[in-house]
């Protein structure tokens, strides 16, 4: 499909630039995408972040070049892009555990990491209901905070929500909702492979209270999607199954805007029968 070939058109291009520059806007015009927005799908699909793989892959060649050649290591730090020969050793040694002046030594275990392909895979185990919407510009407000992975934990969105329905904000949220959909959901802005901004906030023409703050989302189209079970393991699985299922197959292609965990039904969020719908923007692929 044209959307896989797009993304293997920009893994080509990484692929044949390991040992030298790698032009993330050239990826982002082969894959049709900006480049968060090819991270962002990359990690999903491939169960790792894209700088990670890139770190991975240049280590393995680089590992190749050591055991079968003599090729230095100054010269192989310039080669893989590292400013020194201490951080290129470093990151070897992240990699294999091993320094390069060992890795020379007969019988050390070096790890090879492969090149990456994408695929679809039809597994057809579970259904995913979904509708596209189309919805004019609307206004939020609520509270807003950065998250910088892989600094911040796994944890901290769900930390941010404990803390909203602690101090009150949420019932005060819940008060000023007066849009469609209704209630108090989670609004992410995707700004780079490690930055994100998520707010808490609700749909609303009411003026926020003090210490919140506005934003406006403009007109879009989006696939919104029906989920049912507990909210922390059914998100995690729900979006890498968006995005590595049904995106490629859909006709669709990502639209960079905001994404909504949105939760229009109040109820026990541990829940197996908890409702609730990841709102995605979308436009046809062209």
């Amino acid at each position: 499909m044209d959307y896989l070939k797009e993304m293997n058109h920009a893994l080509d291009y990484i692929e044949s630039n390991l040992d030298g520059e790698i032009d993330y806007s050239t990826v982002a015009k082969l894959a049709c995408c900006s480049i968060s927005c090819f991270q962002r799908m990359f990690s999903y699909i491939a169960d790792i972040r894209l700088s990670e793989y890139i770190r991975r892959r240049r280590m393995s060649l680089a590992a190749f070049e050591l055991i079968n050649s003599n090729v230095k290591v100054i010269d192989l730090a310039v080669k893989y892009g590292y400013e020194s020969p201490d951080s290129f050793s470093r990151a070897f040694q992240g990699i294999h555990g091993v320094i390069p002046s060992v890795a020379r030594s007969e019988g050390k275990s070096l790890k090879a990491y492969p090149r990456i392909t994408f695929h679809i895979s039809v597994k057809g185990d579970a259904e995913m209901n979904y509708r596209i919407e189309k919805k004019e510009a609307f206004r939020i407000v609520g509270m807003k905070r950065h998250f910088h992975a892989p600094e911040d934990d796994p944890g901290v969105v769900d930390k941010f929500w404990r803390k909203v329905f602690k101090d009150g904000t949420y019932e005060e949220l819940f008060r000023l909702s007066n849009g469609e959909p209704k209630g108090v959901h989670g609004f992410i802005q995707v700004l780079s492979e490690e930055n994100v901004d998520y707010t808490i906030a609700c749909i609303t023409d009411q003026e926020p209270s003090e210490g919140m703050e506005c934003f406006v989302i403009g007109e879009s189209t989006w696939a919104v999607f029906e989920l049912e079970g507990p909210v922390s393991k059914t998100l995690e699985d729900a979006w890498k199954r968006i995005f590595s299922e049904w995106l490629p197959a859909s006709g669709y292609q990502y639209e960079e805007s905001v994404d909504i965990e949105c939760f229009p039904y109040e109820g026990d969020r541990g829940a197996e029968d908890f409702k609730f719908e990841i709102w995605l923007p979308v436009k046809k692929r062209s």
